[in-house]
């Protein structure tokens, strides 16, 4: 299982949509607190990517050396259609300032330095302390997990369906017409939902954890190849 700061890092570093929270700014509107680009500095900090107009950027700058809050909220929503489709939450606190030495023509690089995160997702609510974060390293397959389920899911929905054969006498009070929606992959292993007169999620593990695509097409094959036995 990912730790808590694993899956918080994951987040942060996916594609999944996030909006800077900064308190007592007013009449901005959601879509222009939602930075361009993100990305993790060598010790936890959170860089992002801002239009040099906007509110965040002209919150920052008439804050200079005074601290100003700010929470950077994370949404993460599945790939795939699915009933309740997010998957989970992040929220990383703590202050931002400018980093005028990595601006580009037109934007602004902000820097979010944290003190404190908490993750709200399908393997639960936790905190995350700021050390743990810094350290933690985002699973291998984030890159790729959009694409990968929903490739899953268009193309090899029987197999998927087939999983089922695994959960034992749960697996047997599954209709015969309920959905299987792949709806969350890690290096550990296969997150499915199924659907119908019952909705529940069922967690296939991989052997051993993968460290890239390549070892995940042979740990699906397993797992496909376990149920079809």
């Amino acid at each position: 299982m990912p730790s808590a700061a694993e899956r918080t890092r994951t987040l942060v570093q996916s594609t999944c949509s996030a909006v800077l929270i900064i308190p007592g700014l007013d009449g901005a509107l959601p879509y222009q607190l939602m930075p361009d680009h993100r990305s993790v500095g060598p010790d936890g900090e959170v860089f992002l990517v801002f239009p040099a107009d906007s509110p965040a950027v002209r919150a920052a700058t008439h804050a200079q050396d005074d601290e100003l809050n700010a929470v950077l909220e994370i949404t993460d929503v599945a790939p795939v259609s699915v009933p309740h489709r997010i998957r989970g939450r992040a929220w990383l606190s703590g202050w931002l300032t400018r980093e005028p030495d990595q601006a580009e023509p037109g934007r602004m690089v902000l820097r979010l330095e944290i003190g404190e995160a908490c993750v709200d997702d399908l393997w639960g609510a936790d905190q995350v302390e700021p050390e743990d974060f810094a350290t933690a390293v985002a699973d291998p397959l984030v890159e790729h997990e959009a694409e990968l389920l929903q490739h899953l899911h268009s193309a090899h929905g029987a197999e998927v369906r087939s999983l089922r054969e695994l959960l034992g006498e749960r697996g047997e009070r599954t209709t015969a017409g309920s959905a299987a929606v792949p709806v969350a992959i890690d290096r550990f292993g296969l997150r499915v939902r199924f659907t119908g007169v019952q909705c529940f999620d069922a967690r296939f593990d991989f052997p051993e954890p993968v460290r890239d695509v390549n070892e995940l097409r042979y740990a699906m094959h397993t797992l496909f190849d376990a149920a079809a036995r």
